[in-house]
């Protein structure tokens, strides 16, 4: 099993969520996170002094696949959260040694 955590801009979060339900990814977590990549954030200016803002607003999407579905799940996050600027975000996949459900105790795919 793959966690596929995906980084994206806020304003992406509902058509992502669309394509993954579309896609019958059966559950994730979403959080609202903030960060900074290459974009460094953005100037803005407070009583005429320039502020430096570097934490971007972002939202994380984690998800836990079977190592086959990794590849289609990383098309359809690209496709949804894709706009060709800079800051579109990051997709990371790292092994699941293991899951468990709590309420049965079931372990592996099983459980997710």
């Amino acid at each position: 099993m793959k966690r596929v955590t995906a980084i994206v801009r806020p304003e992406k979060m509902e058509a992502l969520k669309d394509a993954l339900f579309a896609a019958d990814v059966s559950g994730m977590t979403i959080s609202q996170v903030h960060g900074c990549g290459a974009q460094h954030g953005w100037s803005e200016y407070v009583r005429g002094t320039e502020v430096l803002l570097n934490m971007v607003p972002k939202v994380k999407f984690e998800i836990v696949v079977d190592d086959g579905e990794v590849d289609g799940l990383v098309d359809v996050i690209v496709a949804a959260a894709r706009t060709g600027e800079v800051g579109d975000g990051k997709i990371f996949v790292a092994p699941i040694e293991e899951v468990v459900r709590i309420r049965t105790g079931e372990r592996g795919a099983a459980a997710v």
